[in-house]
């Protein structure tokens, strides 16, 4: 693999025009003045030249149209000197569908006006057809696509899976000459990714066929690693060259804190603050689009404006857009949006990708978006055409959230972007691909291997794993069948080959391939029958039995689930999970070792500069507002008055600070660690593994982004400096697999990927199963899946939990970087947290369950830590 970068110059306007036929040149010299944006000046001529090539370009800068201009180009020529057959030359794939629709709507643009321009020349030529094909086309319009296929064709990942194992369609996808892989940042990250990089590889030999072969086309607004992410979108053995003119555009960003202090405010001070806040913000531009990290933030945002400002916010110049609304109504805001017939929009992330919005002037982001790559896609809908500039606001709301997001906005605008994580060797997926492949006919396995690694997310393959899968779904594991789930291919050892196994494996397959999981809200009910309310199933991942949670202001305790139910007894004892856990975003690692080195540049600056100073300094080198400068100002002084240098955690320095709780019998320790919630998620776990162990005795166990807090019985003592040096790279796996034997978590990821493996079917025979219905089945199976051995879809779930969900890989470098004395473990004591520690110390109070409960506990960790202060008594 050999990554190209192009040049940074790319070529002149008056050479990218001389590339073009000269119908199309009539068209950019009318339409784009025959002027070109960098992107496209360094992209259309590589695309010309077949090239693979991986866009990185700012929204609104025509990385689209760099992509298709020399795909239209080549199509034009073809059309008017050897014709077009009714079969698909270009394939478009997008994440999302309405992004599909966006995009057929703007091709119609340049096409039309080609072939006006033709028309008047008098060149005669084939019309070129482009079409829509996803989830939501009707069968008729399926049907009229399949009959006469288009040139260019749009459709989602999940489309081309099906399109492939399509026998009518498939030959019309022998003569495809360029795939263009839109939004490739929101893909490289997922299994909807993993899936896509095998389709493509199957289209290549499909291609292959006809003595053919296409280019690679993915464009992104925000991505990292530019050459692993290059490689995903080509594959192993492929050359790409890399356009990045990722920072051609203008920023003007800035942090908003609304008040002075974000602890002594009272919530409705806050709140009449926030609003005051976003409704000037808005009144000062054209058309708003705000972000919220939730869709229920979004739909109490808007309305809050509505109720505070109803001369300002009515129902016809204001909307909201996210996932759970309906088609039919997100498309209508989408449309409104795209006018600029509306004064305010709030979502939470449905609108992060790249629909066309150029009458939007401003984006606002209430809280932290947890990473500069989700920043920058946000805020770059904003002034959504070349020459204007990006301007974006975040409003925090939370003290904790203050430097995350100074750093955030720094580091966006110096051009660091978070890196992406591409999952490999997902055997959920394979599964799909080998049940796909055998439909087509006898496939040689040897031969199917050499197709999975050229997919970047499987190039490291081994061979044992593809015939776990091939075992599995063949039914070569005694007491399948029993529990009905029945073989799907014929498997020969002797010949080494597969093919399809009974009437309805084609059936299956097309009913439920796909990886985006089913999900589902659980019923609360207590053993004595009394319905207590309902639950996210992503909120059952932490809970595990005798955990206390509040629902509806009363406290329960997890007894057990089944299926869909989850079973608890009324209880007055400390919460143990808190009720927001579920909505939090997690903090990106990467973003996570720049605020800690924020931390460390503040220590030494502190050492330097008095309060004034620095606080200038701060409002000098950040995009923050004078409140945001002083509070982070306080927060480090207040910190190091309280315990002094060496309780403010760095890139060179866990912090653990423990605390007896002699009220509620209960010995804290917060693990300062910064590193984001899926780091310490599996981190957590593997340090009360073995301190309960070390301590012989049930831990409980909160995290959020900025550490973890492990809590023991009072007369139990832990050694955290001892366990932290002594933890193993090597044995991190082994003692994760032990941590979530047996949880929800392990239960869940199960299910959704036992689904993905059609070991359990979402849908049968025209009945569509429910999330819930697959869960009893899941809870079902799983005891069985353990005892086979080298089971796939059991090796998977632990796969996806361990490397995906819990980033070992970042985890093992921690922990290897600690064991060589690299990062020094330093453990203090005090009667209260610390100032750093007041976002992890409410995991572990009985009364911080609700924002305003858990804002009453700040202050009076506040009014501790001040009164020691003022006292001089620090630890």
């Amino acid at each position: 693999m050999e990554i190209r970068p192009a040049g940074r110059n790319g070529h002149s306007d008056e050479e990218i025009l001389g590339l073009l036929d000269e119908n199309l040149r009539e068209w950019c010299i009318r339409k784009l003045g025959g002027r070109f944006t960098p992107p496209q000046r360094m992209a259309v001529p590589l695309i010309h030249d077949n090239e693979n090539v991986l866009i990185c370009s700012p929204t609104g800068s025509g990385k689209t149209l760099a992509a298709f201009l020399a795909i239209i180009d080549n199509l034009f020529v073809q059309a008017r000197t050897e014709g077009l057959e009714d079969s698909v030359y270009c394939l478009y794939i997008s994440p999302l569908k309405s992004l599909a629709n966006d995009i057929h709507k703007n091709l119609s643009l340049p096409l039309e006006g080609i072939q006006e321009i033709a028309r008047e020349r008098g060149v005669e030529h084939t019309p070129i057809r482009h079409a829509v094909r996803h989830g939501d086309v009707s069968r008729a319009e399926r049907a009229k696509i399949a009959q006469r296929p288009p040139h260019i064709l749009n459709i989602t990942p999940e489309t081309l899976g099906i399109l492939l194992n399509s026998p009518k369609f498939r030959r019309s996808l022998r003569t495809v000459r360029w795939v263009v892989v839109d939004e490739i940042h929101s893909l490289a990250g997922s299994k909807r990714g993993v899936h896509l990089s095998v389709s493509l590889e199957r289209l290549e030999e499909l291609v292959k066929e006809t003595g053919g072969r296409f280019a690679r086309i993915g464009c992104s607004a925000t991505i990292e690693p530019l050459a692993e992410v290059g490689q995903f979108l080509v594959g192993a053995g492929r050359n790409v060259s890399v356009v990045d003119t990722r920072f051609s555009r203008e920023f003007d960003l800035s942090l908003i804190c609304p008040v002075p202090d974000l602890i002594e405010t009272t919530p409705e001070d806050l709140s009449r603050h926030l609003y005051a806040a976003v409704h000037r913000l808005v009144q000062e531009h054209n058309n708003t689009l705000i972000f919220t990290n939730t869709r229920n933030g979004a739909e109490r945002i808007l309305h809050n404006l509505r109720v505070r400002y109803p001369e300002y916010y009515r129902e016809e110049n204001t909307g909201c857009h996210h996932g759970s609304m309906g088609a039919e109504g997100r498309l209508a805001i989408e449309e409104k949006l795209k006018a600029g017939k509306v004064k305010v929009v709030t979502t939470s992330t449905s609108l992060e990708l790249g629909v066309d919005m150029p009458y939007v002037d401003l984006v606002l982001q209430v809280g932290s978006p947890k990473s500069v790559a989700a920043l920058l896609q946000r805020v770059g809908r904003a002034g959504h055409r070349l020459g204007e500039v990006v301007k974006g606001r975040i409003i925090v709301l939370d003290r904790d959230e203050l430097v995350e997001c100074a750093v955030i906005l720094r580091e966006g605008q110096k051009g660091f972007v978070d890196r992406v994580h591409i999952p490999e060797n997902c055997l959920d997926v394979l599964s799909q691909h080998v049940l796909g492949m055998a439909l087509i006919g006898r496939q040689r396995i040897g031969e199917m291997l050499a197709v999975f690694r050229r997919s970047h997310c499987y190039r490291n393959l081994e061979e044992e794993d593809l015939m776990s899968v091939v075992r599995y779904l063949a039914g070569e594991y005694a007491g399948l069948e029993e529990r009905h789930i029945y073989a799907k291919i014929r498997h020969d050892p002797e010949t080494g080959t597969v093919q399809k196994r009974g009437r309805n494996a084609r059936m299956i397959y097309f009913l439920n391939s796909g990886t985006i999981p089913d999900e589902f809200s659980c019923d609360v009910l207590t053993r004595s029958g009394v319905f207590a309310g309902n639950l996210d199933e992503k909120y059952l991942e932490r809970m595990n039995k005798g955990d206390v949670f509040v629902l509806g202001g009363r406290r329960y305790k997890f007894a057990y689930r089944r299926g869909g139910k989850l079973y608890v007894d009324p209880t007055g004892d400390r919460p143990t999970i808190p009720s927001w856990f579920s909505e939090k975003l997690p903090l990106s690692f990467d973003l996570g070792l720049h605020v800690l080195r924020f931390k460390e540049r503040m220590l030494r600056a502190m050492q330097t500069f008095a309060t004034e100073e620095l606080v200038d300094a701060l409002l000098t080198r950040y995009p923050i507002d004078e409140n945001s400068a002083r509070s982070i100002c306080s927060i480090f002084e207040q910190q190091v008055r309280y315990l002094g240098d060496l309780a403010v955690p760095t890139p060179g320095r866990i912090v653990v600070e423990e605390q007896a709780d002699r009220e509620n019998r209960r010995r804290f320790y917060f693990f300062m660690t910064n590193y984001g919630l899926r780091f310490n998620d599996g981190f957590s776990r593997i340090v009360a593994c073995m301190i309960a162990r070390d301590v012989t005795t049930n831990v409980s166990v909160g995290i959020s982004d900025t550490g973890f807090l492990i809590s023991v019985p009072l007369e139990k003592k832990a050694d955290p400096v001892r366990i932290l040096r002594g933890i193993r790279a090597d044995a991190c796996r082994e003692i994760l697999t032990e941590a979530i034997g047996n949880t929800q978590l392990e239960k869940r990821v199960f299910r959704i990927n036992a689904a993905r493996s059609f070991m359990i079917l979402r849908n049968y025979m025209g009945r569509k199963r429910s999330a819930r219905r697959q869960q009893v089945s899941a809870d079902m199976l799983i005891a069985f899946a353990k005892r086979l051995p080298d089971f796939a879809v059991m090796r998977e779930t632990y796969r996806e939990v361990i490397e995906d969900r819990f980033e070992a890989e970042n985890i093992r470098e921690i922990v290897d970087v600690i064991g060589a004395g690299e990062i020094e473990v330093v453990l203090t004591r005090s009667a209260s947290p610390s100032p750093l520690a007041f976002g992890i110390a409410t995991l572990g109070v009985s009364d911080a369950v609700y924002a305003q409960d858990r804002l009453a506990m700040l202050r009076e960790f506040q009014r501790r830590v001040m009164s020691s202060i003022e006292d001089g008594a620090t630890a």
